[in-house]
């Protein structure tokens, strides 16, 4: 019996943000929208992490539209999912493998519970699929946890690992993992680090230090440097991408967790103000429960599209 499709577990994913969405919008006068039905409008949006520029550019949208027509409910619906898809498109974006020399170099950066060590497994399974040749390397050497967890994974998925003691030297973890996969032809090597951001500076030294090392061997090494998101975190999650980008020279980003919570319109709000490519999202524990997305089709389920014109599951 198979599971779920990508499809129905992205509709169970962003359910919670979904419902948030239609909720805050319920109760709105319908019809001819005036100033203070499309105010209510713009702070529902607002309170929907959707982000204040996103919901300024729905409501000027809004305002234009029912010039033209009384809108009803999938109006407004369809007018917030167009929206959102084209917030949404510029920054969908796939993790290309194409480094050469390989290996390319995935450096996997977040705080600590961000489910930063769990996400570089999937995202190793979804390139394992793709047929590359994947190792991984346990850069976080400041929890002993990390180092555990991630060698589980590895064993599970199939992978090489390269780990070194607690404490020890990130870098120089980092190097022996980028000889060995040189030698094994390995296509794709993803290196967790430290998620320590309390100590800034700190983590910056030591992610200077990761850089250094891996640009003597090959100067457009690191080739991505992923920030792993929590969307239940919601607007904190922007203030990271803030000091990540600041830290660590961000090139793109994974949101996991969406399952998880009601607040899951920080996609949109982080697509809007930092316009960095979105290379995947989890909604799921499973190991196959991360995958690129299409811009529509989260679009929709986010403003409750799909709900609203098909006949809900039993």
């Amino acid at each position: 019996m198979t599971g779920p499709s990508w499809h129905e577990r992205l509709l169970g994913g962003f359910k919670k943000t979904s419902d948030r969405l239609i909720g805050n919008l319920a109760g709105i006068g319908l019809g001819r929208l005036g100033t203070e039905q499309l105010d209510e409008i713009e702070e529902a949006l607002i309170a929907s992490d959707l982000g204040p520029a996103t919901a300024a550019r729905i409501r000027g949208r809004l305002e234009e539209a029912q010039v033209e027509r009384n809108l009803e409910e999938l109006g407004i619906r369809l007018i917030v999912a167009e929206e959102i898809a084209k917030v949404l498109d510029p920054v969908s974006k796939k993790l290309e493998i194409a480094a050469f020399p390989r290996p390319q170099v995935i450096l996997v950066i977040g705080v600590n519970g961000s489910g930063k060590t769990t996400t570089i497994a999937k995202l190793a399974n979804l390139l394992l699929e793709q047929d590359y040749g994947v190792m991984l390397a346990a850069g976080d050497t400041f929890r002993a946890a990390a180092i555990g967890q991630l060698r589980t994974w590895a064993e599970r998925i199939g992978v090489p690992i390269v780990t070194g003691p607690e404490g020890g030297d990130a870098a120089g973890v980092v190097f022996e993992a980028v000889k060995q996969a040189t030698e094994k032809g390995i296509d794709v090597l993803i290196v967790d680090t430290a998620g320590r951001l309390q100590n800034k500076r700190e983590l910056m030294d030591e992610l200077a230090k990761i850089r250094r090392v891996l640009g003597r061997i090959n100067p457009a090494s690191p080739h991505d440097v992923v920030l792993v998101l929590d969307a239940t975190t919601g607007q904190n999650a922007l203030n990271q991408i803030e000091v990540f980008k600041e830290v660590a020279g961000v090139t793109g980003l994974v949101m996991t967790k969406l399952d998880g919570t009601a607040r899951g319109g920080v996609l949109v709000a982080a697509a809007q103000k930092y316009g960095l490519p979105i290379h995947a999202i989890g909604v799921g524990e499973k190991v196959d429960d991360l995958r690129p997305f299409d811009a529509n089709e989260v679009a929709r389920i986010i403003a409750g599209v799909e709900e609203f014109t098909s006949p809900r599951s039993a």
